[in-house]
């Protein structure tokens, strides 16, 4: 084989590499894991059927704050074969929705080994360059949702799901639609509690 067809080849094998690489790079950033735990007993041979949101005292409160809860749901439960109930029409399940977000300010001194500080490149003049401890707290926020499914004519709880996990921002309405749609990627199937999962940001 002459030099410049190795060449050839050689680039060609390079560049396939590298935009497998840029691919899955691509892939990793649109997924997000999730740890999640799943409750209940699912009749086997029940159809998910239509839904309507059920909203504790609280929650009708501030509506608009339920409402966008709602509508980070809906997509996740369309996912996972229900439809929502017409306006006048019975539904077949009655869903209840919540989400938690909480923040803490990780103190390196709360850490025996300081780790969890992190690390920040240092020079001085006189030796080779060193890593020296960053000090900073951290934040870390701890994103959760949960769902929970009654049958509309007994009331019986049917099916319960939560989803969580951390990242060092709030996240937005798109994070929680993740989260919803992760709490219910197994449905209806339960435990082992908790277990992790990988879902497509929308």
């Amino acid at each position: 084989m002459t030099k410049p067809r190795r060449r050839t080849m050689l680039a060609a094998a390079t560049a396939a590499a590298l935009a497998a690489t840029l691919l899955a790079g691509c892939a990793a950033l649109n997924t997000m894991p999730a740890e999640i735990s799943t409750w209940g007993d699912w009749p086997a041979d029940r159809k998910p059927g239509r839904y309507a949101f059920d909203r504790l005292p609280s929650q009708s409160a501030q509506p608009e704050a339920a409402a966008r809860l709602e509508d980070a749901a809906r997509a996740a439960l369309e996912a996972a074969g229900f439809s929502t109930a017409a306006p006048g029409d019975k539904p077949d399940v009655l869903v209840q929705v919540a989400a938690r977000n909480s923040r803490a300010d990780l103190d390196i001194w709360a850490d025996p080994l300081w780790w969890r500080g992190g690390w920040l490149p240092g020079r001085r003049v006189w030796v080779e360059p060193l890593w020296w401890p960053d000090l900073h707290a951290r934040t870390r926020y701890e994103r959760e949702v949960a769902l929970l499914l009654r049958d509309a004519e007994s009331g019986k709880p049917l099916y319960e799901a939560r989803a969580s996990n951390e990242g060092a921002n709030a996240g937005g309405s798109a994070l929680q639609q993740a989260l919803f749609r992760a709490a219910l990627a197994d449905f209806p199937r339960t435990g082992p509690n908790p277990r992790q999962v990988t879902v497509t940001l929308p």
